[in-house]
């Protein structure tokens, strides 16, 4: 996100940088083509100076060769100059050198600039050859004067050189004037050169006059268009040196050599002419510099006028830069933080908030508690705020979809828990009435027979704790106080309908918490129910405790079965790890779900592990927390104790045997009835009870019919006189049935809760066979009606729309079934 808000704010930046630089160096190459402009015509002073001193040198050499044409001067000798140019030459050499020091920096500039300079410098490189050639040239001047006045000339026309451009035109004016004017002052040297040879000689030659007639035209053409161009201040400037009395004197003797009507031009005096003459020349030569001056002024103030405009520019195009990026900074910190705090607001919803909001509709009511959805971090009134609104309504939404769900969920789950205790009175009902059938039974056959569907009712009810523990409710069923874990094990064995195969081992004595002990009873029935389901019927199962030394107590029950695939057994240990919620899968693998929920509710774990040689190993591991000491002996546990030791004898035994605990009658006592409670109890609850013995915990309501009313209540008056002293009877000896109705209590519907077998014998007694009963004959009328009766309710049943339910085949079990 950065890097695209970097781009979009980025690529307008260097998008301005660009036009702005390009504009920014437009306007620094004017100042620099300014700059340059001021130079070259800063150079023109030297170059004026320049052409002054040359002018003189040329003007005097003319009247010196003229002087010795005529033979008015005497020869020198070769090599050495004339006496009379002597002191000009320095002057010359002084301004040579003056104007070779400024304007060589800018040999190297514009073209047209270094072609006229090296021009000149070629002129001035040839002018001492020039000078040497003076003294021989008396009857040919020409030659030497030429290469004076083309020496002069290269220097106009470097002079003329400085160009600011199109776009300049007040700045090209000002140079036009100084040239103009350099040009008309050049005429007038000329003009001084022919008058002052003519001088010289003491006679005209008929080219001179014609000469002098055109340079006087020039004179006038070029005076006339300098004072077109040249400004107010020029014009006066140039007024006052007319004005003064040796340019009015200069201009008269100039006047007086004009040829006009039939008067002939005068020669002038030599001296005189050549003083007021060049006093005049230095008076257009201040004209001349004052031009120049003024070029110079305004091309130095149009140049900073230029750099400092540039100057502007650059530093507003720089400060507007500075701005933008620091706006487009701020605005794209702004924006990158706003979308900081809506990934974080987001990212804590859906790890944090939601999470946890689900992880407390499950776990407490939903009705009665108010879930307030936080307001959204980001407050802007943009778009992302905007967003972040939207999350807030998206996570208010989840919280109430996720309420309503949860609501539906405690709904099902209060509809599991009424199913499962409408079962379980339906349960209860059917215990007692086995427990009646039990009571009254004395066929050996058949009390087996009732004792295998006590064991599935036993079973149907463990179910029904299934669904009760799948909803979330926990058992009703309690224990007080602390019972041994040897104790704990024979409960669960009890529960299951092959108790026969377990063998269980417990190391020291290790007693449990009570309030845990309807838990494990359950999860190890569970673990023990899957163990001998899942291996053959003639192989054992054996439990084995052991305390460890953090003070837990591990206990492994191994089978020998057909044990787990890798992957479902992974399967398995993460359903085991992790409780998941009711679902479809719980109820196809009830074992592992309802094991599961009952480890984390007591903080027990559990991991299935395979054994190498076909099988699993259910390790269960027991917190220290849910241990306890031993709690302190009974002497009315006594009988408890014995017929604890029966029942864990029983289900040591093989194949499920009982031994005996007393001898058979004697031989002719005849068939006895069942007089006591049998001592091989088929349920948990017989195991429990029996551990303390009948009736000596009254702090326990778990197993008692009454509750802890009954535990309280005073003992039961002793049996009848006749009863005890009837000699017929057999001495109960332990083996009777209470004369009263033993309950654990009553239920919320007020009904009183059984205690399953508590009315039967421990053991049945051997009856010998009798001799069988008259079988009455049947009725044909009353079998004839309830034939009708029956086929009557079979077409009724037929005419019924009816639901077909698929049931898988009897035996048919998948791996995934197993748990």
């Amino acid at each position: 996100m950065r890097t695209k808000l970097g781009a979009v704010l980025v690529v307008p930046s260097v998008a301005f940088l660009v036009l702005a630089g390009a504009q920014t160096g437009a306007l620094v190459s004017q100042a620099d083509l300014l700059g340059v402009f001021a130079d070259q015509v800063r150079v023109g002073r030297e170059i004026g100076a320049l052409v002054h001193e040359l002018q003189r040198e040329r003007d005097q050499t003319a009247g010196e060769l003229a002087a010795l044409a005529s033979g008015a001067s005497p020869q020198v000798e070769p090599g050495r100059p004339l006496p009379a140019l002597e002191k000009v030459y320095p002057v010359a050499d002084g301004a040579i050198d003056r104007f070779r020091a400024a304007a060589s920096p800018l040999a190297q500039g514009e073209a047209s600039w270094r072609i006229s300079y090296n021009r000149v410098d070629d002129a001035l490189e040839r002018l001492p050859e020039v000078r040497a050639s003076v003294p021989a040239a008396g009857l040919t001047p020409e030659p030497v004067l030429a290469e004076y006045d083309r020496t002069i000339e290269v220097l106009l026309v470097l002079l003329a050189e400085p160009s600011p451009g199109v776009d300049r035109p007040d700045l090209t004016d000002a140079v036009l004037r100084y040239v103009e004017f350099a040009n008309v002052k050049e005429i007038n040297s000329r003009i001084r050169a022919q008058l002052y040879a003519a001088a010289r000689a003491g006679r005209y030659d008929q080219t001179d006059v014609v000469e002098l007639a055109d340079l006087r035209a020039q004179q006038l053409t070029r005076l006339a268009s300098f004072r077109a161009s040249a400004t107010d201040r020029q014009i006066e400037r140039y007024d006052r040196a007319v004005d003064d009395p040796n340019f009015v004197a200069a201009l008269r003797l100039e006047e007086s050599t004009f040829a006009a009507g039939d008067r002939t031009a005068a020669v002038l005096e030599p001296g005189r002419w050549w003083t007021v003459s060049q006093q005049r020349q230095d008076l257009l030569r201040q004209v001349e510099a004052g031009a120049v001056g003024d070029a110079v002024a305004l091309a130095d103030s149009r140049s900073a006028e230029q750099l400092r405009q540039t100057l502007l520019t650059a530093g507003g195009v720089l400060a507007v830069l500075l701005a933008a990026l620091l706006t487009s900074i701020v605005i794209g910190r702004s924006i990158a933080r706003s979308l900081r705090m809506l990934r974080g607001q987001a990212l804590r919803v859906a790890q944090v908030e939601l999470p946890e909001t689900l992880e407390r509709l499950r776990t407490v009511d939903p009705v009665a508690t108010e879930f307030e959805v936080p307001p959204a971090d980001v407050r802007s009134m943009d778009e992302i705020g905007d967003v972040a609104e939207a999350f807030v309504a998206v996570h208010r939404s989840a919280v109430t979809v996720a309420l309503e769900q949860a609501v539906m969920r405690r709904r099902v789950n209060a509809m599991f828990v009424n199913l499962a205790r409408r079962s379980q009175v339906l349960v209860e009902r059917q215990l007692e009435l086995l427990d009646e059938l039990e009571q009254d039974e004395s066929d050996p056959d058949q009390l087996e027979n009732l004792f295998k569907l006590d064991h599935l009712a036993a079973r149907m009810r463990r179910n029904d704790d299934s669904l009760l523990v799948l909803a979330g409710t926990e058992a009703t069923r309690r224990w007080n106080r602390p019972v041994q874990l040897a104790t704990v094990m024979l409960a669960a064995v009890a529960e299951i309908e092959q108790y026969q195969r377990i063998r269980h081992s417990v190391a020291g004595e290790i007693h449990v918490v009570g309030h845990a002990v309807a838990d494990l009873v359950h999860l190890l029935a569970e673990l023990l129910e899957n163990a001998s389901s899942f291996s053959r019927p003639d192989t054992v199962v054996r439990v084995d405790a052991a305390g460890q030394p953090d003070g837990s107590v591990l206990v492994e029950i191994l089978d020998q079965g057909l044990g787990m695939s890798p992957t479902a057994l992974d399967q398995a240990n993460e359903i085991l790890a992790v409780p998941p919620a009711a679902d479809v899968a719980a109820s196809e693998r009830m074992g592992l779900f309802v094991v599961s929920h009952l480890a984390a509710r007591q903080g027990v774990r559990v991991r299935l592990l395979p054994t190498g040689q076909g099988g699993l190993v259910a390790v269960v591991r027991l917190p220290a927390n849910l241990l306890a000491a031993a709690p302190a002996p009974d002497p009315t546990e006594v009988p408890g104790r014995r017929r604890l030791e029966i029942v864990a004898g029983a289900v040591a035994g093989p194949n499920g045997t009982h031994p005996a605990a007393d001898p058979q009658p004697a031989a002719g006592a005849g068939p006895a009835r069942r007089a006591g409670r049998r001592e091989t109890p088929t349920r948990a609850e017989d195991v429990l009870g029996m551990a303390t013995g009948a009736g000596s915990a009254p702090g326990s309501t778990w197993w008692s019919r009454q509750g802890r009313s009954a535990a309280t209540a005073p003992a039961q008056e002793p049996a009848p006189p006749a009863l005890e002293s009837a000699p017929s009877s057999p001495p109960a000896s332990g083996n009777a049935p209470p004369a009263v109705p033993v309950t654990g209590g009553v239920n919320d519907s007020g009904l009183p809760i059984r205690v399953p077998m508590a009315q039967l014998r421990v053991k049945s007694e051997p009856v010998r066979p009798g001799p069988p009963a008259p079988r009455p004959e049947p009725d044909p009328e009353q079998v004839g009606g309830m034939l009708s009766r029956y086929y009557g309710g079979l077409r009724r049943a037929e005419a019924e729309d009816t639901i077909v339910i698929p049931m898988a085949p009897a035996g048919a079990r998948t791996e995934e079934e197993k748990y």
